[in-house]
């Protein structure tokens, strides 16, 4: 205790946000900075922008996101230090987080496993983290859901889709998954999931290599949505 004081007092935990120290009870964010973060307030899960992005290209039965990605806005903030910045505690947060506005919506009901978008072997190796599990785990912490990271895996590594031009990034993600577990996912429902999503490519292949699995129902959740 005396320890963590001392370090405290030297080395401050600042909010990513706004740099004030953060107070006992605070993770990454202040209390302040928490309560105006860009919320999507997308509650209805079944008719919102985001499901109106998905409508046309998959099946599916519910889809969100917590909040708006603007350039330089805080929701870009957030992604960029969970992604590019080792910060993979923030994605278990931001996860918690959101289970904890969703869960009233009624978005996890009926959701029998939790699926993390995943990372080519060579970027997991990079990056030592994928940012979508972590997202799951701080999901799993408030819903108890479990978390499927062995049925899907990524088998082409591509660029970073925000590098990409809009009319390029279907392309990107043509063919790029694997399904390796069909059996475990029979009759269930899924929660697909990311950190962002820009026009949706990436879990639009995700579902696409899903969707001939048997009795399989499908919910997709980012953190961000652009």
């Amino acid at each position: 205790m005396i320890l963590n004081d001392l370090l405290n007092l030297f080395y401050p935990r600042l909010c990513l946000l706004c740099q004030t120290p953060l107070v006992e009870g605070e993770e990454h964010i202040c209390l302040h900075c928490s309560e105006h973060l860009p919320y999507t307030h997308f509650t209805d899960t079944k008719a919102n922008p985001v499901c109106l992005l998905f409508r046309e290209k998959i099946s599916f039965v519910a889809a969100t996101a917590l909040l708006h990605f603007q350039k330089g806005g805080n929701g870009q903030k957030l992604i960029h230090s969970l992604k590019y910045h080792g910060n993979k505690k923030l994605g278990y947060e931001l996860g918690r987080r959101a289970a904890m506005v969703y869960q009233e919506t009624g978005l996890f009901d009926s959701v029998d496993l939790l699926l993390p978008v995943p990372l080519h072997p060579e970027r997991m190796r990079k990056r030592g983290y994928n940012q979508s599990e972590w997202i799951a785990r701080g999901i799993q912490s408030a819903t108890g859901i479990a978390i499927d990271t062995t049925s899907l895996s990524r088998i082409q590594k591509t660029e970073s889709q925000t590098r990409k031009q809009l009319f390029e990034r279907p392309e990107n993600v043509e063919d790029i998954f694997r399904l390796d577990n069909a059996d475990a996912l029979k009759n269930k429902h899924v929660l697909l999931l990311d950190d962002v999503i820009t026009t949706g490519s990436t879990l639009s292949a995700c579902a696409a290599t899903l969707k001939a699995i048997p009795g399989i129902r499908i919910s997709l959740f980012s953190i961000a949505v652009a």
